[in-house]
């Protein structure tokens, strides 16, 4: 079998919004213009796994979550937070946890992980 993850679909409220966030925390670029509620984001250098954003009217929670791997975890927190992101409140972590659990400018979740 060689199926592998084309993207990772995140659904968006505004999606001018979640495009400048991502390409800022990924140093990831618009692979073509966005339609009026769907962005694929493709990495600048071209390697990696591309970032769909898909445009919802749900206010549920998203069922989805991004771990995001470094070797530097409080540089790229602080530069997170400084371009929108916001630390998870009352987030119980395991005494060994390796990872942060921020909230994009949607209110998203997703971890930053210690290589």
């Amino acid at each position: 079998m060689d199926l592998k993850i084309l993207s990772i679909v995140w659904g968006v409220q505004d999606l001018d919004r979640a495009i400048t966030f991502w390409c800022k925390a990924l140093n990831y670029k618009l692979k073509r213009n966005p339609d009026l509620d769907f962005a694929i984001l493709i990495p600048q250098n071209g390697q990696g796994m591309q970032l769909s954003l898909k445009l919802t009217s749900s206010e549920e929670p998203r069922r989805h979550h991004i771990d995001l791997i470094t070797e530097n975890q409080k540089e790229e927190v602080k530069r997170l937070l400084s371009i929108g992101a916001v630390k998870m409140q009352n987030w119980d972590y395991e005494q060994d946890a390796d990872y942060v659990v921020l909230l994009d400018p949607e209110g998203n979740s997703f971890c930053v992980v210690q290589a």
